[in-house]
């Protein structure tokens, strides 16, 4: 009887390897949603890196983001702009992909001018960023709020595990908002 090679059992080991069942592959919404539920539960702070000078506002706050609503389907993002806690971002799960909308709301928790826009994703993104181009009702919205320049809008995020989590707003106008929140230290508040 002849031993075998180790070219040969080597052959033999690639042969049956190439057998294995091949994990299933991840869709890039779940992926994505994965990691941002990933992050429920802290705080980060962020800042402003776009140069748009419409955000000369933005660039002077403290800005803080805190994934804190979190289910299965939906992750909530209160998203603090110095002392002003009014805005939300809602990412939800849809048939197809990912959701996003905006949740505009007073101190005492009412609806304050444009509410609940937004957008699905129109194809299916990477695990690490997602696109939401503005839906049919959200352009409604801004046009009976007279809001014409948001009807064009296309608003993304990105979750890089343990370095970076960015929201952004560009328009085919040229109109470019970015935050970028550093994912290496969660805050306390």
């Amino acid at each position: 009887m002849k031993t075998p090679t180790i070219a040969a059992a080597a052959a033999l080991a690639l042969t049956l390897s190439a057998c294995a069942t091949a994990p299933e592959p991840v869709h890039p919404p779940d992926a994505f949603m994965a990691r941002l539920q990933a992050l429920c539960g802290q705080r980060f702070e962020g800042r402003v890196v776009s140069t748009d000078e419409a955000d000369a506002d933005f660039r002077g706050q403290r800005l803080v983001m805190h994934v804190r609503d979190c289910a299965p389907d939906e992750v909530g993002i209160p998203f603090a702009v110095g002392e002003d806690r009014s805005r939300r971002w809602v990412v939800t799960r849809t048939g197809a992909g990912l959701r996003l909308k905006h949740d505009h709301r007073d101190p005492q928790g009412e609806i304050h001018g444009y509410h609940m826009y937004g957008g699905d994703t129109a194809g299916p993104g990477t695990a690490t960023r997602q696109e939401f181009p503005v839906d049919a009702e959200s352009i409604a919205q801004f046009r009976a709020g007279g809001a014409e320049v948001s009807t064009t809008n296309v608003w993304a995020m990105e979750v890089h595990p343990g370095e970076m989590f960015a929201y952004e707003l560009r328009r085919p106008s040229g109109r470019f908002f970015r935050v970028e929140f550093d994912l290496t230290g969660p805050v306390a508040e």
